[in-house]
């Protein structure tokens, strides 16, 4: 603040020189300067009209003029005396200087915020302490938002002054993920690595921040920094947990449970970390079989998607049969469903719930032809005047399309 205060006064005494040097040395020279020009002016004129009086025949004696009009010039010329009384007195500037540094500083202390600038500057020489408190991860006692917003004044104003400094751009990076701000996290985070690109704690941090972006194409380069982190130190703990709750999050738990395992391992069981990586563990392993469960119902069962031709006339009452009947093309299905008339497509899964007796399952069947009848009167048994459709032969935990378009 004394630099500012002292740029003002040099900026005052500027603007008082500026006030002052007219006033005591510039009228005078200028009212001087001015006669004598328009003194030359009119002598030059003067000549001129003579000259042509002269051709016209209308001034018979031109030199007597012309000798009074050099008299006339020369009888206007100032003496020094007067150059010297047109000088403005000292005392009559007082006054004048007063009132221009009143205005400039009272001008100030009304408009220019004076309280805000005091403050920015407290809040700038707070940086090392609120940059620590935000660094620590073991602080009890975390930044306000009064403080975080402090902070960011001040890093703002540290890389205006040093747009070079990899660990400031970091710690800026770091609040805008803290206040879940994407863009101003990404763009300082991409600066810091761009000053150190082989920094693992910026690789890190910039890894961290594309991934709650969500951007596929930003999540892929996220896990290459990850792993070159791993690359350089075998034993990052938050790398390897950032990779770990990325594969759960892909739906990748077998990754996801190797990361928790090995970050079990070095920590050790008496860490109380443990006890969480024992229930991601878990987490993990009831998803993965979970899915591994749903693949193998997904294979035993077969998806129907059940179209209507334009060319059928639906009746007015009825039911949709689908049946499964071996590859062969054999009458008797080997699963059915009934399903009551309503608008197509019609979308539905058949499995062996759908079997028609327990000996024969529908998973029994590798191959199979999928059909589907509207049927009008309820009696199964009865087919004439209904529409159809079948499927090609297909597999056992395929899809396929069925469209009825013809006609017993």
């Amino acid at each position: 603040m004394t630099l500012f205060w002292l740029i003002t006064v040099v900026l005052v005494l500027i603007a008082a020189a500026i006030f002052v040097v007219p006033m005591l040395y510039g009228k005078a020279q200028d009212d001087v300067a001015s006669r004598d020009e328009l003194n030359k002016a009119f002598f030059k004129d003067r000549i001129d009209e003579l000259q042509e009086e002269s051709n016209e025949g209308l001034v018979v004696n031109q030199d007597e003029l012309v000798s009074e009009l050099q008299k006339s010039l020369l009888d206007d010329v100032p003496e020094q005396s007067v150059q010297q009384s047109t000088k403005v007195s000292t005392a009559m500037l007082i006054p004048g200087l007063i009132m221009l540094v009143g205005v400039c500083y009272g001008m100030y202390f009304t408009v220019g915020n004076l309280d805000k600038v005091e403050s920015w500057q407290q809040t700038v020489e707070r940086l090392p302490e609120l940059s620590k408190r935000l660094m620590d991860e073991q602080n009890a006692e975390p930044l306000s938002d009064d403080e975080m917003n402090d902070l960011t004044l001040a890093l703002r104003t540290r890389l205006h002054d040093n747009p070079k400094d990899a660990t400031g751009w970091l710690l800026l990076g770091r609040i805008g993920m803290a206040n879940r701000d994407a863009d101003t996290a990404q763009g300082a985070m991409k600066r810091a690595y761009a000053l150190e690109p082989g920094n693992p704690e910026i690789q890190l941090s910039y890894a961290q921040t594309l991934m709650m972006i969500g951007d596929p194409a930003q999540s892929d380069y996220a896990r290459q920094l990850l792993r070159s982190v791993i690359k350089q130190d075998h034993t990052n703990i938050r790398a390897m947990s950032l990779l770990a709750f990325d594969s759960f999050e892909r739906g990748d738990y077998a990754q996801a449970v190797s990361y928790w395992t090995m970050m079990k391992q070095m920590i050790g069981e008496d860490d109380p970390r443990a006890q969480m990586l024992n229930r991601s563990i878990e987490r993990a392993q009831a998803q993965l079989s979970q899915a591994t469960n749903q693949a193998a119902n997904t294979a035993s069962t077969v998806s129907v998607n059940v179209e209507l031709d334009p060319s059928v006339t639906l009746p007015s009452q009825g039911i949709v049969i689908i049946s499964v009947h071996s590859a062969d093309g054999a009458p008797m299905p080997v699963a059915a469903r009934r399903i009551p008339l309503s608008q197509f497509p019609m979308a539905l899964t058949l499995s062996d719930s759908d079997s028609m007796i327990p000996e024969r399952l529908m998973s029994s069947l590798p191959k199979m032809i999928v059909k589907a009848r509207i049927d009008t009167d309820g009696n199964v048994m009865t087919k004439q005047g209904d529409w159809y459709g079948q499927s090609d032969v297909i597999s056992l935990g395929s899809s396929t399309n069925v469209v009825i378009n013809k006609q017993y």
